[in-house]
């Protein structure tokens, strides 16, 4: 059994087989007491499993290794050089932009600034382009949802929304470049156009803004909401855990310490609640796309069990269209299937939450990279993201407006 090591400064992050997990002694001995931040946990033998570790518990990880014979490499020797040209990438970045008054898609922004961006785009594409204000999370930030329409009402619509968890940065990135592509592509491009001429686009860039904020400001690995937790110390709730499908089942945890706590009830989280209440208010939405980060998967409906849904044959049929999309770009791979077969069993998640709404286009993306980077890819790396990304969501979308349900 391969496993890779990454120092993170003061932290390091494991890879491992998954095969790992189901080791009594791993999950008594080391899971719970050392305080674990699982960046990718599948529960495929054959998949990786990549796990942060806080420093004061590496020595002890090494010991249960070599003593499980399990191999291990250094992957990457410093992770926290390659934080820290994050931060010096984005500090350079402001410093031009601020020269210079135009938003760099290549970069990685603060809220605010993507906040800002969001009103020049409805300013400069008004005729297209409207900023609604969908709710606000709980430390009162607004929800903001770009949507792209050309009139009439009660249109059908796609729902795009992007950084549920917020440390996926690449996420809310790959948003903005895709929402600028949407609106300046439209009356140039054939499919945009038609698309738009049919149908409505709602696109929420940052779903989760606090736990945003949070990266930025305290905790760059912080995933969760930043609601406080009764009787407990520990703060925020997985909000891909806190849907209304198969809540509280197995891939959701009911500790509140866990980046995967599902909290106390289904849509407890406020950011949750309002992305449900705009789309059953909506009425007519037939495709719901959400962005993640990273495996490079294109996922569908379900993870909160194992069987196939009833649209399977079309939904993996569009799926495997969207990857040969993506791929055509840069040779970017990903995989199609399932959540349960593609990564693992998972309760409360958002796209088994629409696809039993009603909505037959449900699907997740995981986008770049495979784990070299995992959560801090390199800002060079947004575009080429975004581009192949925007391939990918085209046609899917390309195949909801040709075949209405």
């Amino acid at each position: 059994m391969l496993l890779e090591l990454l120092n993170l400064g003061e932290m390091s992050v494991y890879r491992a087989l998954a095969k790992l997990l189901a080791e009594p002694t791993f999950s008594q001995q080391i899971h719970f007491s050392f305080q674990l931040d699982f960046w990718l946990r599948p529960s495929t033998p054959a998949l990786p499993v990549d796990v942060r570790i806080p420093f004061h518990s590496q020595q002890a990880v090494k010991v249960f290794l070599e003593s499980n014979n399990i191999e291990y490499s250094i992957l990457i020797e410093d992770l926290q050089v390659v934080l820290d040209e994050e931060k010096q990438d984005m500090a350079l970045s402001q410093q031009r932009e601020r020269s210079s008054s135009t938003f760099n898609y290549g970069t990685y922004h603060s809220l605010a600034a993507i906040y800002e961006e969001l009103d020049n785009l409805a300013h400069e594409y008004s005729s297209i382009v409207s900023k609604l204000t969908i709710g606000e999370s709980y430390e009162k930030r607004p929800l903001y949802v770009l949507k792209f329409s050309t009139g009439g009402t009660n249109r059908p619509a796609i729902w795009i929304d992007a950084g549920i968890h917020s440390r996926e940065w690449v996420t809310q990135a790959s948003a903005m470049w895709i929402a600028r592509k949407i609106a300046s592509d439209y009356g140039s491009d054939p499919s945009i156009t038609s698309l738009l001429n049919k149908m409505d686009i709602f696109l929420l860039a940052v779903t989760n803004p606090d736990g945003y904020e949070f990266t930025h400001t305290k905790n760059r690995m912080w995933r969760k909401t930043r609601s406080k937790n009764q009787g407990s110390l520990c703060i925020g709730v997985d909000p891909n855990r806190n849907w209304d499908a198969g809540f509280g089942g197995p891939g959701a945890s009911s500790n509140p310490c866990s980046d995967s706590y599902r909290g106390p009830s289904a849509n407890s989280e406020v950011e949750v609640r309002s992305v449900v209440d705009f789309i059953k208010n909506h009425g007519n939405v037939v495709a719901f796309l959400t962005l993640h980060s990273y495996s490079q998967l294109l996922m569908y409906p379900y993870g909160y069990k194992c069987t196939k849904p009833a649209d399977y044959a079309e939904l993996d049929s569009v799926g495997k269209a969207a990857a040969n999309s993506i791929r055509s770009l840069y040779g970017t791979t990903f995989k199609v299937g399932s959540i349960c077969s593609t990564i693992y069993q998972a309760s409360g998640g958002s796209i088994d939450w629409s696809y039993d709404y009603g909505i037959k286009y449900s699907f997740a993306f995981e986008l770049r990279d495979t784990g070299n980077y995992g959560f801090l890819l390199p800002a060079s790396q947004i575009i080429p993201t975004a581009e192949e990304t925007w391939l990918g969501l085209k046609t899917i979308m390309e195949h909801v407006r040709d075949n209405p349900y």
